[in-house]
């Protein structure tokens, strides 16, 4: 089991959109939204006409976590299931017909374009990771961000998931509550804030969310509840308040 310290955090859905929105929701949770994003104003225009909706929400949470403080100092983690895939469905559709796709479209559809966004209009030129983990991709940013610290224990971490709900293409292929989101979680060794204890072991039953996984960590970080369990797949993880 390994610690950190959640400094401060910042989260996105659709009508849910400040740190009180969030706490009366984690008070009495409801199922979120399935469409809608922020229209990030804070972005310099020519910045945000590059951004598709997933950008805008997880990098509205990212300069959101960083209030107050320079976005451009910590290293970062972003976390997404499935990323920008849904922009990629008229590219396959090009490729299928033999078709030449635009160099242009596709640099928007990898996986770290919202790392690189981030790190042009926060001018930060630390390390980044960009992690997708199946069901446990929360999790699996989780314990990368801690891999981060445990190298450069003195520089913070700003960890950033989300994800959007997938195009009818490709749903029926995946099960899972499906919401646009983003929880962005400043993440230090040690300091003033939130101390969490993490392990990775075997998965234990717990009861599937009504909503993302991060947005359940969310939920739980703002509650009294002494432990968090997650995961369904071949590893558990659990969350305690040390």
């Amino acid at each position: 089991m390994t610690s950190a310290v959640v400094k401060a955090w910042s989260a996105w859905a659709p009508g849910i959109e400040d740190a009180v929105a969030w706490r009366e929701w984690a008070a009495v949770p409801t199922v979120l939204e399935t469409s809608g994003h922020p229209d990030a104003a804070f972005l310099p225009a020519m910045l945000r006409r590059r951004c598709k909706p997933i950008t805008r929400i997880m990098l509205t949470a990212a300069f959101d976590c960083c209030e107050g403080r320079e976005p451009s100092a910590p290293r970062t983690v972003f976390a997404s299931r499935h990323g920008s895939i849904n922009d990629s469905i008229s590219q396959l559709e090009a490729l299928a017909q033999r078709k030449a796709i635009s160099p242009t479209a596709f640099s928007h559809t990898v996986h770290n374009v919202q790392a690189g966004l981030f790190s042009i209009a926060a001018e930060n030129h630390q390390a980044s990771s960009s992690v997708s983990g199946q069901q446990d991709t929360f999790a699996s940013g989780y314990l990368e961000a801690l891999t981060h610290l445990d190298r450069d224990p003195d520089r913070d971490v700003l960890l950033v998931a989300g994800d959007v709900p997938l195009d009818p293409m490709f749903a029926p292929l995946v099960e899972e509550a499906a919401a646009p989101h983003a929880v962005a979680l400043l993440l230090a060794a040690q300091g003033e804030g939130t101390a969490l204890r993490f392990a990775v072991g075997t998965p234990r039953p717990a009861p599937r969310a009504a909503w993302p996984e991060p947005v359940e960590f969310l939920r739980w970080l703002l509650s009294a509840e002494d432990r968090l369990a997650l995961g369904s797949g071949e590893c558990g993880y659990e969350w305690q308040r040390a």
